[in-house]
C-alpha cells in the first residue's frame, strides 16, 4: 500500500456528459483508477460517497483577486479559499491589478506571489496594451494561459483603443486572445446623456441602458470580425446580451472553434428587475440587462452558443459599492456560491447537470489547453468536489470567506452545496473549513 493512496468509494460521477456510480482510487496527486469497484488494503483511507455527486474540479477562466496593489478589496490567499469553498480548484487571473500585468517582470512576481500564498491551482493572463506589443511577442505560450484585452473603459489605461495595434495584436499571438467588449464611444455618449439628465443622482436602473446592448454588440461583432480577418482564436468574455449570440456558431466542436464565448453566473441569475432590491451590488461591467436577455443566454448555454460557464470574480468593499452610481466601482464576489447557483438553476429545469460539468470543468480545459485537469480521467490530476445537491442552505455574512466580506447571493436560499473538495489528491474543504496547509499548483500548458 502506498501512503499516498486513498479510496473515494460509491460516488455518482458526472464527467463526459455521462452519469454513473463509480469508485475513484486516488494515487499521490493523480487518479490511479476508475471503476465500479475497486477492492485495496483495509488500511487505505476511504471515504464513502454514497448518496453523493462527484464532478471535476471547477476552472474559472475569469477571477480578478486584486493582488497586488488593491488588497483592501481581495488578495490571492481569501478568494483562492473561497473558491476552494465554492468547488473552484483552479483559477486564471485577470491583469488588471496594481501595477498591472502587462510585463513579463510583472508576470513573474505575479506567479512568484501566487506560489506563496494560493489556495487553488492557479496561472495568470498577460495583459494587453497601446504600447506593450513586444511583450506579448516575447511571451512564453507554455505557461501563460492566455492573452487579456480590454475593449471597454472599464479598466483605465489597459483599453486598448489603437485599431493598427490590435490588428498586429491579433496578428502577433498563438495564445486565446481572451476579450472584454464594450464600446467606449456609445458608453461615452450614453454617460454624458444620462448625467444631463439625473446629474449626481443617477439611479442604477439606468446601468443596463449606459452599457447597453448596441455598446456590447458593436464591440464584440468588431472583434469577432478581425479575428476572422487575423486567424486570431478569440474568446469573448461575459456575453450579457440576446443579440450578440447571433454572433457565435454551435456546429463545431470547441475544440474546433477559432471563436469562442463565455457566460457568467451573475448574468444567468439576476435581471435588470433586481436592481431595485439589490442596487450597486449588482453593478458590473458589462450590466446585468433584461430578463429576456438571461433566458437568451441560458438558451444559448444549452445550445452550445456559448461554450464556458465562469464568475468575473470581482470583489470591491462595501464602503466602495454602496457609493453614488458615478463612483460605485463595477464587479463582485462570486467564486464561493457560483456552483451552489447553478446547482439550484438545475433544480429548476434551466440547465443539466451534465452541462455544468462541461462548460465549467471540461471547455476551460480543453480551451486553454491546461495539462491534464478538468475531467475525472486516469492518470489525471485528482482535483474532484464532492455534491449534496439535495441539501439546502441560506447564504449568510457569517460564512463568507471573501476579505471584502459581503455577497450578492445574501439571503438567498440554494438547493445544492459543496460538501468536500479535493486538490492534487489532498482534502482541502472539508466540514465548511479550509485545510491550513497549500496543496496548490501553477498551472501547466499542453501546447
Amino acid at each position: 500500500m502506498s501512503p499516498s493512496q486513498k479510496l473515494i468509494k460509491n460516488g455518482t460521477l458526472i464527467n463526459e456528459n455521462q452519469i454513473f456510480q463509480a469508485d475513484l482510487l486516488i494515487e499521490g496527486k493523480r487518479i490511479k483508477k476508475i471503476a465500479a469497484s475497486i477492492h485495496c488494503d483495509a488500511d487505505i483511507p476511504i471515504f464513502d460517497a454514497k448518496g453523493k455527486y462527484i464532478i471535476p474540479g471547477l476552472i474559472d477562466d475569469q477571477v480578478h483577486f486584486r493582488e497586488p496593489g488593491l488588497t483592501h478589496k481581495a488578495c490571492i490567499e481569501t478568494e483562492s479559499k473561497a473558491a476552494l469553498a465554492g468547488g473552484i480548484t483552479s483559477f486564471l487571473e485577470m491583469p488588471n491589478t496594481s501595477p498591472q500585468t502587462t510585463t513579463r517582470v510583472e508576470w513573474e512576481a505575479k506567479n512568484e506571489r501566487a506560489s506563496k500564498t494560493a489556495y487553488a491551482n492557479y496561472a495568470f493572463m498577460f495583459g494587453g496594451t497601446n504600447d506593450n506589443l513586444e511583450e506579448i511577442r516575447a511571451l512564453d505560450i507554455q505557461r501563460v494561459p492566455a492573452l487579456k484585452l480590454f475593449l471597454g473603459s472599464s479598466t483605465g489605461n489597459m483599453l486598448v483603443d489603437n485599431p493598427e495595434v490590435l490588428k498586429s495584436i491579433f496578428s502577433s499571438t498563438p495564445l486565446v486572445i481572451a476579450v472584454h467588449c464594450e464600446d467606449e464611444e456609445t458608453i461615452k455618449t450614453n454617460l454624458k446623456a444620462t448625467i444631463a439628465q439625473y446629474g449626481d443622482q443617477i439611479p442604477i436602473s439606468e446601468h443596463p441602458k449606459i452599457r447597453n446592448e448596441e455598446a456590447c454588440y458593436l464591440s464584440s461583432s468588431q472583434a469577432i470580425a478581425l479575428a476572422k480577418e487575423t486567424g486570431a482564436r478569440l474568446h469573448v468574455f461575459h456575453i450579457s446580451t440576446a443579440k450578440e449570440l447571433a454572433l457565435f456558431e454551435n456546429n463545431l466542436p470547441l475544440e474546433e472553434k477559432q471563436i469562442t464565448a463565455e457566460v457568467c453566473i451573475h448574468h444567468l441569475w439576476f435581471s435588470d428587475a433586481d436592481y431595485e432590491e439589490k442596487g450597486t451590488h449588482i453593478k458590473w461591467n458589462p450590466a446585468i440587462k433584461t430578463q429576456e436577455d438571461r433566458e437568451a443566454l441560458w438558451e444559448g448555454l444549452n445550445s452550445d452558443l456559448l461554450d464556458v460557464l465562469a464568475t468575473d470574480h470581482a470583489p470591491h468593499t462595501l464602503e466602495e459599492k454602496n457609493q453614488i452610481y458615478t463612483k460605485a466601482p463595477s464587479g463582485g464576489p462570486l467564486v464561493q456560491h457560483a456552483l451552489p447557483a447553478l446547482l439550484s438553476a438545475y433544480h429548476q429545469g434551466k440547465i443539466r447537470l451534465e452541462k455544468i460539468v462541461q462548460k465549467a470543468c471540461h471547455n476551460p480545459a480543453l480551451l486553454f489547453d491546461i495539462k491534464d485537469r478538468g475531467f475525472l480521467r486516469e492518470g489525471y490530476f485528482a482535483d474532484l468536489v464532492v455534491l449534496d445537491i439535495e441539501k439546502e442552505f441560506e447564504v449568510v455574512k457569517e460564512d463568507l470567506l471573501y476579505h471584502c466580506g459581503w455577497s450578492p447571493f445574501e439571503g438567498i436560499t440554494f438547493k445544492g452545496c459543496v460538501e468536500q473538495t479535493l486538490l492534487n489528491g489532498q482534502w482541502v474543504y472539508l466540514n465548511g473549513k479550509v485545510h491550513p496547509n497549500s496543496a496548490a499548483m501553477a498551472l501547466t500548458f499542453d501546447r
